[in-house]
């Protein structure tokens, strides 16, 4: 078990399971095709994220470098929420991206979404997690990190 503290962007606490990316996650080509297809999940449709493509990431704790892509970025983070198909949670090891802040910022304040964002957590932190990790949130920004076979 690790503790890592980074910067609340939308604060709450929550207990789930990791899912990792290891590179930049393209908001548009990650979740675009589960929002038009008004899926109930959202199943990664990016070919070229390997860690991610074909995986369930409806409710999971999605830990991230940063996002990437499209301008559209936000928007689709926003659309996700407002389907109630998201990720349960967000965690940066680097700085939030403006895109990816707004659509989390938009989610939580105009649909009422519980999305959960921590940013700054640093490289050790994305180094250590491992997809189906258990992971606590705190409402300070306070990630534990509980390895799959502990």
């Amino acid at each position: 078990m690790k503790k890592f503290e980074g910067r609340v962007i939308a604060n709450g606490e929550l207990t789930g399971e990791a899912i990792v990316s290891r590179q930049g996650v393209n908001t548009l080509a990650t979740f675009q095709k589960s929002a038009l297809k008004n899926a109930k999940k959202v199943i990664s449709s990016d070919q070229n994220n390997p860690d991610l493509y074909k995986k369930c990431l409806t409710g999971k704790i999605l830990c991230l470098p940063k996002t990437i892509g499209s301008t559209t970025g936000g928007l689709v983070i926003q659309t996700i929420c407002s389907m109630g198909i998201n990720p349960s949670a967000m965690l940066f090891s680097e700085s939030i991206d403006s895109l990816a802040a707004s659509g989390i910022i938009l989610a939580r304040n105009w649909e009422n979404s519980p999305i959960i964002a921590i940013d700054n957590l640093g490289e050790k932190f994305l180094k250590y997690v491992q997809t189906g990790d258990k992971i606590e949130i705190k409402n300070d920004g306070t990630v534990i990190v509980t390895k799959a076979n502990e």
